[in-house]
């Protein structure tokens, strides 16, 4: 897997700051587990493999574009069971959004969200 890093600050004659994509995929996936009502991040069947195969990911789940400062997150979530898919996903892409401005500076256009699965064992 490339992870490319892209310029975030610069002044002062000091030199620039770069963050990695893995970066800004580990504080959208952090933030979004923080709402009431998501139960994990889901990963695809490559994540679950290296998952196995002693690879640990904090991005399971997440996948991250950006491109002229602007990013574009995709998350797979568990939801568990009990609450209202919308109203959650409302909360999770204002969560990711703004914790992913506040710590990098990028502009966030958009936070996708796909439902992977229902936890049953956790709810309301």
């Amino acid at each position: 897997m490339e992870n490319s890093a892209h310029t975030i600050a610069g002044g002062a004659g000091l030199g620039s700051v770069q963050v990695a994509d893995d970066v800004v995929a580990i504080i959208a996936g952090i933030a979004a587990v923080e709402v009431d009502g998501v139960s994990a991040m889901s990963g695809n069947f490559s994540n679950e493999l290296m998952g196995k195969m002693g690879y640990k990911s904090l991005t399971r789940g997440v996948k991250v574009e950006i491109l002229n400062q602007k990013v574009k997150i995709e998350l797979a979530l568990t939801m568990d069971y009990g609450y209202n898919i919308p109203a959650t996903s409302s909360l999770v892409q204002n969560k990711v959004k703004n914790a992913v401005e506040n710590m990098t500076g990028l502009e966030v256009v958009d936070v996708d969200i796909r439902i992977a699965a229902i936890d049953m064992k956790k709810g309301k």
